[in-house]
């Protein structure tokens, strides 16, 4: 299988890339930024073309720890992969942690950081609720991926390579509760974007994909020739779609319930309107925080 069409049967998407203001050219797409687009095209430009501040929340940041930490765990010798070394790893990777831009921008007092770092350890803990480390054979961990597919330049980082008698695995670590089947397609189109890139650095596609919800559970995404010309096949669109928004410089906003949660919802018209009519009719969640943000911004205005 190759997930390249051939040169006569696909325009390339980049040739259109020399009309548009150098401020919009996107250098490459990633799962992430795909993902943000199809749910919204005026809060990708916010993020990815104004740059306006995105900062993570405190589920984020204590993945990034946890990340951080099973990283080096898993680059450690097969018989180091205890869980009392990876409290000694928590240890010496935490004054990163704490001084790092993220982590100072949640602003947390004394109790609350305690309770972060009992959180974030609970995450790392949770690997050996679904795998003993020690059986892994580790073939690359934040394997930073750079790749052409089907005319798309693509960048994505997988957290974990593995090696099995069948062939290689994509392993993707995740903090944060295991969404129910409604909601998980992002993550799957995720692992199989990883899964394409790795078919065009190695020149054959890994044997499966598996997301480890630590401490929760493991979902294991089947790699198929369909399954993975299709993910390709949207990520192509959504390049095309965001290479014309680009020229046109159009970006429509997409009201959704999502809305309650975008750090950019005060400069998006159509979101204040959202938000302001779900809570009016109490369809908008207790914790989503975009009337405190739309208060903040009417504040300032004043």
């Amino acid at each position: 299988m190759t997930v390249t069409e051939p040169a006569e049967k696909a325009e390339s998407a980049t040739d259109k890339l020399m009309d548009i203001p150098e401020r919009y050219m996107p250098k490459y797409l990633s799962p992430s930024s795909a993902s943000s687009y199809r749910e919204c095209a005026r809060r990708w430009k916010f993020r990815y073309v104004d740059k306006l501040p995105d900062p993570p929340g405190e589920p984020a940041v204590t993945g990034t720890f946890a990340h951080m930490v099973l990283e080096k765990l898993m680059q450690e010798p097969v018989e180091n992969r205890t869980p009392a070394r990876a409290k000694e790893l928590a240890r010496e990777m935490w004054p990163k942690m704490e001084n790092s831009r993220d982590y100072q921008g949640l602003d947390l007092d004394k109790e609350a950081s305690l309770k972060f770092r009992w959180n974030g350890w609970k995450a790392i803990e949770g690997l050996w609720d679904l795998e003993d480390p020690r059986d892994v054979r580790v073939a690359s961990t934040e394997q930073d991926v750079r790749v052409e597919i089907n005319g798309v330049p693509f960048r994505g980082i997988i957290d974990r390579v593995d090696e099995t008698d069948e062939g290689l695995v994509v392993t993707d670590y995740k903090s944060g509760k295991a969404p129910s089947a409604r909601f998980s397609s992002n993550y799957a189109t995720q692992m199989l974007l990883y899964a394409a890139a790795l078919t065009e650095l190695e020149g054959h596609k890994p044997v499966k994909a598996q997301l480890l919800y630590l401490g929760q559970k493991a979902v294991e995404v089947e790699i198929t020739d369909d399954n993975l010309a299709e993910a390709v096949d949207e990520l192509r669109t959504t390049w095309l779609a965001i290479i014309e928004s680009c020229i046109s410089q159009e970006f429509e906003a997409s009201p959704s319930p999502l809305c309650g949660w975008c750090p950019f919802v005060a400069q998006c018209p159509e979101g204040t309107a959202e938000v302001l009519h779900r809570d009016k009719i109490g369809k908008l969640r207790s914790d989503a925080p975009a009337l405190e943000r739309i208060a903040q911004a009417e504040k300032a205005d004043d």
